[in-house]
């Protein structure tokens, strides 16, 4: 490892991470027989998980790292906000959650039997204006602590001032990355970098045939944002990365892929400590690379740790 890269570089970078966060919860089973109501199997519950979700999971993932985060969100007043505050609190991240009582907190239940999940249902509306223009402000005011901004965008609402946002950090000097959602990709116009996949690309800049057609579409939009970077992740066939220089293809790592829930937040986490300790986006690839290898083995929504990530 260079010393650039060492974990007191990381230990010193500062992240804030702000945008939709929400619970995951899990409600695992045993699954014996089918329903006399309806043809569905009866999940008898046997155990309860909480784990934070979104822009919190991303936050989760930064500090498993060894670099220090703040979360930015809006949550409702409700029992799911509180037990997402204590499990942030619980692994040292940093959250400022905006509270409104009208809002509901974005809940993610899934029923788990037989080690298959069974159904996801979502709980969630959308934030008041009132609430996203106090979160604005102290947005301002927490943005001159931190050394990187980086945005978790599930589009759930809690981003509608993404651009003032994006603006704000860039006069700063703050690098900027996003993981964006949607078609209008204009709303992220300015960033350092954005992460979509392979699919949420194609949507935005359309479909392409072949591998150099994909690199003039990827470039192009890198251009029409005024782009640094475009990070592509590309499932098992790695990620890519396209910049000033060209391109660079960091391939996936053979891993035994059990659940891909999280592997994007994982990715972006990992280049926004990276960034904040020093690092380029070419040097971040490869780590990110490894930590979303790391997090695809496992179940739900997982991190890697520093050791894992710059493992040899």
């Amino acid at each position: 490892m260079t010393p650039l890269l060492d974990r007191s570089r990381l230990v010193a970078g500062r992240v804030l991470v702000v945008g939709d966060a929400m619970l995951d919860r899990y409600w695992f089973g045993n699954v014996d027989r089918v329903s006399p109501e309806a043809p569905v199997p009866i999940v008898h519950v046997q155990r309860e998980e909480d784990r934070p979700g979104g822009a919190a999971n991303v936050a989760l993932n930064v500090k498993a790292l060894g670099a220090q985060v703040t979360l930015l969100t809006v949550v409702g007043d409700d029992e799911p906000a509180r037990s997402l505050e204590r499990l942030l609190a619980e692994q040292g991240v940093v959250s400022l959650l905006e509270r409104n009582a009208a809002l509901r907190t974005i809940v993610k239940l899934r029923v788990v039997g037989r080690s298959q999940q069974l159904i996801r249902v979502d709980f969630e509306n959308q934030p008041a204006h009132e609430v996203l223009v106090k979160m604005l402000a102290q947005y301002q005011t927490v943005l001159p602590h931190h050394d990187v901004v980086l945005f978790s965008d599930y589009g759930k609402g809690g981003l509608a001032q993404i651009q003032t946002m994006i603006q704000a950090a860039r006069a700063a000097g703050k690098p900027v990355l996003v993981d964006p959602k949607g078609l209008d990709y204009g709303r992220y116009a300015g960033a350092t970098v954005i992460t979509p996949n392979l699919a949420e690309l194609a949507q935005v800049a359309g479909a392409w045939t072949s591998e150099p057609e994909l690199h003039r579409k990827a470039q192009a939009l890198r251009a029409e944002l005024g782009l640094t970077g475009l990070l592509v992740t590309r499932s098992e066939e790695g990620m890519s990365l396209f910049d000033d220089q060209g391109y660079l293809h960091q391939p996936a790592q053979a891993q035994q892929v059990f659940d891909v829930t999280g592997a994007g937040d994982t990715v972006i986490a990992t280049v926004a400590a990276m960034l904040a300790a020093g690092a380029t986006l070419r040097q971040a690839l490869p780590v990110a690379n490894r930590a979303a290898g790391i997090v695809v083995s496992r179940f739900g929504t997982a991190t890697a740790s520093f050791d894992e990530a710059f493992a040899p």
